[in-house]
């Protein structure tokens, strides 16, 4: 046995089967562009948001290289963390920014490209 995984053994159809998992989430946290560019700015930024969170629960069930692949999806998009969909009308923003129409554009054509 030489201690690598491969397609014969269970880990390779967990990795596999979680990968399909995340993608399938992912689908469903970002519609396609006509419908959410019709959507107001703070349900497009739930849906980036759920994106995150579709990530980090796959990446808390797996390790390796689909480990490494979904880490590097997160430290993409954490922009997104920083981001509000409201105005400041009173009291501290705590870092917050307001993104603009292109950057949620951008982030959502980067998760339907994953």
């Amino acid at each position: 046995m030489s201690g690598k995984a491969g397609p014969g053994d269970g880990s390779w159809r967990r990795a596999t089967a979680l990968a399909l998992e995340a993608e399938a989430g992912l689908r469903d946290a970002v519609g396609p562009p006509d419908v959410q560019e019709s959507l107001p700015q703070f349900k497009r930024l739930g849906h980036l948001r759920e994106t995150l969170a579709v990530l980090a629960i796959s990446l808390a069930r797996t390790h390796g290289r689909l480990a490494w692949f979904l880490s590097g999806i997160l430290a993409a998009l954490e922009p997104v963390l920083r981001w509000r969909a409201l105005p400041s009308d009173r009291g501290g923003t705590f870092g917050t920014v307001l993104a603009s129409l292109e950057e949620y554009t951008e982030a959502e054509d980067a998760v339907r490209r994953l």
